[in-house]
């Protein structure tokens, strides 16, 4: 798919999103709700699609991700234990504990899975997703220890519907996180290839790894904090766009960032006219959608390999 395609699709599908609603179009709704909606959906896409393909690349794993790598759980976790600290703390604070919460999460599967001697395909993401269970299952036993089961719920399923000025702009931390990704995607590709590969090519693999494990964790913090957990899209997109672009990551950054924004603006629409004027939450639609594509392309690859 060329990118020229990509962009006319994007921008179609972005008009098709500020023009979709249950009240009419005005300056007031325009400024304050269509347009933020708009904006988080994209950077929203393309911050969790760059954080899987670096994922990928940096556990050389096509099936590891922000949500099969136990990121996503982990920073709910973090946010649980700052409503838990402080009641009334700030949507900074927050961010700041998701953010520590899902960088020690997602090292610490890191560390794991260089532990696992069998490491296939399939079986590395999903000692990812038990991982991430157990993290989900300390999350709600303090959820309901402290009475508060009804906020977390907010972060367990993603939801554009209540984006309003004044309540995104954390996702904005995702342009300059972006701009690292591209500045340093042939780092990331060099130490996809192994420790001892990326040293004699003069790369310092550990900080390259923690860079580029700081840049998904920070992305996942201000998506979870701000629209909460939009599953399988990490995983999915980096899958599709290696099936035509291939694995160096400088040349299929821009398409990654494109189909990841395409592909929630879609999900986002499917889920407003379903059942016009209510709206089904974004996580439900792309998890629906992305469970579909994660099943063909686990029997794609065993049949490839086979």
């Amino acid at each position: 798919m060329k990118r020229f395609l990509l962009i006319i699709l994007m921008i179609t599908l972005s008009l098709a999103s500020l023009l979709i609603g249950a009240t009419s179009l005005n300056t007031d709704v325009f400024i304050i709700s269509r347009l933020p909606r708009l904006v988080s959906l994209i950077m929203a896409g393309v911050g969790m699609s760059i954080s899987g393909l670096i994922m990928q690349q940096l556990s050389r794993n096509k099936f590891v991700s922000p949500t099969t790598g136990a990121t996503i759980d982990a920073a709910q976790l973090g946010i649980v234990i700052a409503m838990v600290m402080i009641p009334g703390a700030t949507i900074a604070f927050k961010t700041g504990m998701a953010f520590i919460f899902s960088l020690v999460g997602t090292v610490t599967f890191m560390v794991i899975i260089r532990k696992i001697t069998f490491k296939n395909v399939v079986f590395v993401p999903l000692v990812g997703i038990m991982f991430g269970n157990i993290i989900g299952s300390i999350t709600t036993f303090i959820a309901y220890k402290y009475d508060i089961m009804q906020n977390v719920s907010a972060w367990m399923q993603g939801d554009f519907s209540m984006i309003l000025k004044g309540n995104y702009e954390m996702l904005y931390l995702c342009i300059p996180l972006v701009m690292i990704a591209f500045i340093y995607a042939n780092h990331f590709n060099i130490a996809g290839m192994g420790e001892d590969f990326a040293t004699n090519l003069g790369v310092n693999y550990n900080r390259i790894l923690y860079m580029g494990l700081g840049v998904v964790a920070l992305v996942t913090a201000s998506v979870v904090i701000t629209v909460g957990s939009i599953p399988f899209i990490g995983l999915i997109v980096p899958n599709i766009v290696s099936l035509y672009k291939g694995d160096r990551i400088k040349g299929t950054l821009i398409d990654t960032a494109l189909i990841g924004a395409v592909f929630l603006l879609a999900c986002d629409i499917v889920g407003r006219i379903v059942i016009y004027p209510y709206e089904i939450s974004i996580g439900l639609t792309v998890g629906v959608v992305g469970s579909v594509i994660f099943l063909y392309l686990i029997l794609r690859r065993k049949n490839y390999a086979s």
